[in-house]
């Protein structure tokens, strides 16, 4: 049988090469992930953006500055995929909808995830970025909405912490929910530096 190395590699080659959604998408395909079977966080996050369709470097935007000073972590440090996995609900940008990007595209989530995680055994700490993933990860355990499955994060700590998205365009439900970098960030540094 083989490792767990070799059978990683050889899924994400598959998913490097996916184009399940293709028509569907208005930059085309570029799928953006990170994983090994030695990291010990998962980001789940939502779907890339333009500049990280672009660039190919998941979280290349503000909202990565702001999630790596949320986890205090170094550059170098969050793309070490040794040591954090990135996999969002969606791998490619989605397009423009009327208030913002589009849903992460399904086709991912049903297709890839059930067998990539398998493949993850050290993962002790995932975070559920946005309602996608939430959804996806705390099914009906997920509250009403957003604001309420953050701030019962103890619920599902110390194995997921549910985050809101880090994106500027959330500034405005940071300013009205300060707990959430009162209670949750002092938490999630600490959790991510024991862990790495």
């Amino acid at each position: 049988m083989k490792s767990l190395a070799v059978q990683l590699d050889t899924l994400k080659s598959e998913i490097s090469q996916c184009r399940l959604c293709e028509s569907n998408l208005p930059l085309g395909p570029n799928p953006v992930f990170r994983a090994s079977v030695s990291a010990k966080i998962l980001i789940a996050a939502q779907a890339p953006g333009t500049r990280v369709h672009e660039t190919g470097i998941p979280f290349n935007d503000p909202s990565g500055v702001r999630l790596r000073d949320w986890l205090g972590v170094d550059d170098d440090t969050f793309y070490d995929a040794s040591k954090i996995a990135i996999i969002p609900m969606g791998f490619c940008y989605p397009g423009k909808g009327k208030s913002g990007d589009l849903p992460p595209r399904l086709e991912c989530s049903q297709t890839w995830h059930k067998k990539l995680l398998p493949l993850l055994p050290n993962i002790q700490l995932t975070l559920t970025i946005g309602q996608y993933s939430q959804r996806y990860y705390l099914g009906k355990n997920m509250k009403r909405n957003l604001t309420e499955t953050v701030r019962a994060w103890k619920e599902f700590a110390p194995d997921i912490i549910p985050l809101p998205h880090p994106s500027p365009r959330n500034n405005i439900w940071l300013k009205k929910n300060p707990w959430f970098e009162r209670e949750i960030v002092g938490h999630l540094k600490q959790r991510v530096n024991t862990l790495i």
